[in-house]
């Protein structure tokens, strides 16, 4: 019995013995094939380097609309300007910009037409332009990105436009299809697109200011709105299933197609700013084919819809979309590639930028945008080497690249060592602290009286919202002071010029430039009815509501309690209500929000583009478009309506000066700052220049993939000595433990023998 014992525990014990040298085994094994290995402190997948892929981040979230008829914002704007293509679009290198045909075979000029159907000489005044018609061709040959909502059966039938609830099965994007199709653009689909601005089913922001110039889109627009009813008679008004709405069963005077390649638009009088419009989304070409397979049942509540997976006859398409996560967009394999351009500016030759004149684009294959809530891991991957451009079509990421290079030698050597691409220019864009001209406190008011007391008030705030002291505390956000909603840079903007002072906030002392003085701004408050920031009847402290289009980050909140500090100064408290873009635009949509912080960037190179956000037929609340504050003011709203006729000229300057002076005395904004631009770019990424006005710019850009790894490899060596150490100390452990275990078996051993 003692000796059965005795085998068991020899036994056992062997097997203790075993285990720590079994250990010390997985422990050389492991180290050996982490050295030879190495460590990987890469965020992208292990072959990311080398593959023929750009990576960029998003700032804070998702975009809001994929849908070319509600896009309208800038963390749209880097997927739809890639995956659509618009009728026109700028020339990528030449400065000033230059309109280029993209899906039309050339830039057209209009002819116009008189009271009678006549046509008239092309320098016809604009006041007797009754209508303006646009003969767009189209190129052939173009092919929509492969989808399944082109994919046809043997007998020429749809796939995939006759599902059933239920029959989506497991699949939960476009890809998971088994089949897919495409089909030519034609006219057709131009028509089918600007139809869509009428619909009563998504956000359509520009459907305002089309219907006011597109003959016959606003009667179209209220018999749509008669036929969608018609359609969901009947049903749960909360579902997310509804019948398509079918815009070829009704003909719209303004867009037709008299031949397959051939797109007509008839625009109301003389409008020359109607050319820019076809250079954006809203005019991309949309398939009926599209709507019909999304409108299916089931697939809105698979968040299925043009809003999440566009389709386009673009250079890229999207085949990844994780919310607040990651989207990826790949090379259409049906796009025609586009020559690279062979002019530019001057310099451009010497510089590299026309090394690859008449290549066929894209040069990319993979386009991957990670979401990043903050800076600071934003930045760092970008330091590394793990983003090709910081933010894909952003020109704000660069200047604080450039403030940090100025305030250090170590980083300036650090930054030019790796090469960062830092170009600084000035751009058309703006930022603001704008007014919601609805609110009774701060808005227009609905007294006479009020209205006074309430212009007052908002001048105030604007003298009191110092943006020369902006600059100086967040240089790499920093820009020029703004007058008025103009920057400098496209015809009719006095920005910078003497004449073009802004005289309730500024005035000019000895030669220079000076904002007027807090006591100036205080005397305002007292005249609002607001002195040190009370109501002078209640006594009670005035309050106003802040609202912010991103999360606090500690990066921001910096910026958010600089504004808080200026409305302080006059004794007035900011309740700041931060919260992310798709909130922020839901709130204003609503017209729930008081004062806010607001960007612009251009659309288009003309004073009209800045100047349609305070037209009031474009306010937010009411009628869904640009113009955020709301502002209303019938005199701004006339010449706004004269503008639209008008060329380049003396006649449109003076009109300009007018609503400008105008905008400075009501105030529904302080005006903000006009920033520097820049993007950080790194060294291997080439043949970019970015702009606010090229939304296009992917396809263009190209990759050394051989430098890239090398310089990720050299930024990024790992540190051994802490895993060497660590895996040194675990051994000793292990030794240490087996030590003590022999000797423990040898007492037991000998116990034993005697015992027996």
């Amino acid at each position: 019995m003692h000796g059965h014992d005795q085998v068991n525990a020899n036994g056992s014990a062997g097997a203790l013995l075993r285990a720590p040298r079994r250990l010390l085994a997985v422990l050389a094994v492991g180290l050996s094939s982490l050295l030879a290995t190495g460590c990987n402190n890469s965020p992208q997948p292990h072959d990311g380097p080398g593959s023929n892929t750009l990576f960029t981040a998003v700032i804070e979230s998702s975009p809001r609309h994929l849908d070319p008829t509600a896009s309208y914002w800038s963390n749209d704007t880097p997927y739809t300007y890639q995956i659509y293509e618009p009728l026109y679009g700028y020339h990528y290198l030449k400065r000033p910009f230059v309109l280029v045909p993209k899906t039309a075979e050339e830039v057209v000029k209009p002819h116009y037409l008189d009271k009678d159907g006549k046509e008239l000489p092309a320098d016809t005044p604009g006041e007797q332009v009754v209508e303006s018609v646009y003969d767009i061709p189209i190129k052939k040959g173009i092919m929509f990105q492969p989808h399944p909502a082109f994919a046809k059966d043997e007998q020429g039938h749809y796939v995939y436009h006759s599902m059933k609830k239920g029959e989506l099965g497991n699949r939960r994007t476009p890809m998971d299809f088994e089949k897919t199709g495409t089909r030519e653009l034609v006219a057709e689909d131009f028509v089918y697109a600007l139809k869509r601005h009428a619909t009563t089913r998504i956000t359509t922001p520009i459907s305002g200011i089309f219907s006011e110039y597109v003959v016959g889109l606003k009667e179209y627009m209220e018999l749509v709105k008669a036929e969608d009813a018609k359609l969901r008679k009947g049903l749960d008004p909360a579902s997310l299933d509804r019948p398509m709405l079918d815009f070829r069963k009704w003909p719209l005077a303004g867009a037709t197609a008299p031949e397959k390649y051939l797109f007509r638009v008839r625009i109301k009088g003389k409008y020359p700013q109607w050319n820019y419009w076809m250079s954006m989304t809203f005019l991309a070409p949309v398939a009926w084919e599209a709507d019909a397979f999304y409108a299916q049942p089931g697939l809105a509540e698979a968040n299925m819809t043009l809003d999440r997976w566009p389709v386009g006859t673009g250079p890229y398409m999207l085949v990844e979309n994780v919310q607040d996560r990651r989207l990826v967009m790949k090379r259409n394999p049906n796009y025609r590639g586009e020559p690279y351009p062979c002019e530019g500016m001057p310099g451009d030759k010497e510089n590299g930028m026309l090394d690859d004149c008449g290549k066929k684009t894209p040069f990319i294959d993979t386009i991957v945008s990670t979401i990043e809530r903050e800076k600071v891991p934003q930045r760092g991957k970008f330091r590394q080497g793990f983003y090709d451009i910081e933010v894909f079509e952003r020109v704000d990421t660069g200047q604080e690249y450039i403030v940090e290079k100025d305030d250090s030698d170590e980083v300036r050597k650090e930054y030019d060592e790796r090469g960062f691409r830092l170009d600084k220019a000035t751009d058309i864009s703006s930022w603001l602290v704008g007014f919601n001209m609805l609110d009774p406190v701060i808005g227009l008011g609905d007294t006479p009286e009020k209205k006074l007391k309430n212009r007052k008030l908002r001048q105030a705030i604007s003298i009191a919202m110092d943006w020369e002291e902006w600059s100086t505390v967040f240089p790499q956000k920093g820009g020029e002071p703004a007058m008025g909603p103009l920057p400098g840079g496209i015809f009719g903007s006095r920005h910078g010029k003497a004449d073009g002072v802004n005289p309730v906030t500024h005035k000019v002392v000895n030669g220079q430039l000076v904002r007027r003085s807090l006591d100036d701004a205080k005397k305002l408050m007292v005249e609002a009815g607001y002195p040190d920031g009370r109501d002078e009847k209640t006594g009670q402290p005035l309050v106003i509501n802040y609202d912010y289009y991103a999360l606090p980050t500690p990066e921001r909140k910096a910026e958010i309690d600089w504004v808080v500090k200026q409305f302080a100064k006059l004794g007035i408290q900011l309740e700041v209500r931060a919260t992310d873009n798709n909130q922020f635009q839901d709130k204003v949509r609503k017209g729930k929000h008081q004062v806010f912080w607001l960007g612009w960037l251009a659309d288009y190179p003309d004073a009209e583009n800045f100047l349609f956000l305070l037209y009031g037929p474009n306010g937010k609340t009411r009628s869904d478009g640009e113009n955020t504050s709301n502002y209303e003011n019938p005199e701004y709203d006339k010449l706004f309506n004269q503008l639209k006729f008008m060329d380049d000229g003396p006649q449109k300057q003076e009109l300009i000066d007018k609503m400008v002076h105008i905008a400075q005395e009501d105030a529904p904004w302080s005006f903000g700052y006009f920033p520097f631009s820049s993007a950080a770019m790194q060294h291997w990424l080439h043949n970019a220049r970015p702009t606010v006005l090229i939304r296009d710019p992917g396809r263009y850009y190209k990759l050394d993939t051989k430098e890239r790894e090398q310089r990720i490899a050299q930024w990024n060596k790992p540190v051994w000595w802490p895993v060497v150490l660590g895996v040194l100390a675990v051994a000793a452990i292990v030794w240490l433990a087996m030590r003590s275990f022999k000797r423990r078996e040898r007492t037991n051993a000998r116990g034993e023998v005697l015992a027996s």
